[in-house]
């Protein structure tokens, strides 16, 4: 920063000496006059942009000290969520005798609702360390809304389907009320849809006369908490089963 500011000054006497040279040439006062005042402006800006110049690589180092030590938490964070989710894995080794705790849904084999809660804590750690989006969605699946008679749609059907359908780095479980909870890495809400859309056309080939409800909340577009995201994919969910046909619903960010 200091040459910065020499070769300012050096520019700026440069400036004065060849105008000083001009006026003794020409015999000027006028222009003898005109390279003080050029002289004393050039040092005045220099000393503005070397102060400037100062500042904002202060800022720059200060903003780049918390961005390290933001990360250094998003990273413990993640490695305390993964010793915690391996953890959790082990309810379901041999022996574990926890059915309450299990960690699969014994009638799809899909992810139990336990292990969700845990996986979306997980991820949602992850994206912050990575600056990557991440999808939450919540699937309702019926059959017979059409006949007035809704009831729940076959649950192998609808776990085959979504196998199906997902990458390997997305996760699908089930929920203890009979709904379907999905984590999709690396996705913003058009990726989401997209992959919604994908299951209910699968599904329909199946099953003609299904209806599939869904909510969908993103990080970091609708929040930025597990308890929020979780909380705007319920809201997005309950708006799109007022409708008495397939229909998908993105959350809204909640205003400050």
């Amino acid at each position: 920063m200091n040459d910065r500011k020499a070769l300012i000054g050096v520019t700026a006497g440069a400036i004065c000496l060849i105008l000083g040279v001009t006026a003794v040439l020409a015999d000027e006062p006028l222009v003898a006059l005109l390279t003080g005042l050029v002289g004393a402006a050039t040092g005045v800006v220099a000393w503005l942009i070397g102060d400037g110049a100062d500042r904002t690589e202060t800022e720059a180092q200060m903003l780049r000290v918390e961005l390290t030590e933001a990360q250094r938490r998003a990273i413990q964070r993640e490695r305390e969520l993964s010793t915690e989710l391996e953890e959790a894995r082990t309810l379901t080794g041999p022996g574990s005798g926890n059915a309450d705790e299990a960690l699969t849904d014994p009638e799809t084999g899909l992810f139990s609702e336990s292990y969700f809660m845990v996986a979306l804590e997980a991820r949602i750690a992850a994206a912050r360390r990575h600056l990557r989006p991440v999808a939450v969605v919540l699937l309702d699946v019926v059959q017979g809304l059409t006949d007035g008679a809704a009831r729940p749609a076959d649950a192998g059907v609808v776990a085959d389907g979504v196998r199906g359908t997902l990458r390997e780095a997305d996760t699908a479980c089930r929920l203890a009320d009979g709904r379907y909870a999905l984590l999709l890495e690396d996705t913003p809400e058009n990726g989401a849809i997209w992959t919604i859309e994908r299951i209910r056309r699968t599904l329909v080939s199946t099953m003609p006369d299904q209806t599939l409800w869904a909510g969908v909340a993103c990080y970091p577009a609708h929040a930025f908490g597990t308890d929020q995201i979780l909380s705007r994919a319920e809201e997005a969910l309950t708006s799109a089963q007022e409708w008495h046909q397939d229909r998908i619903e993105v959350a809204t960010a909640v205003a400050d």
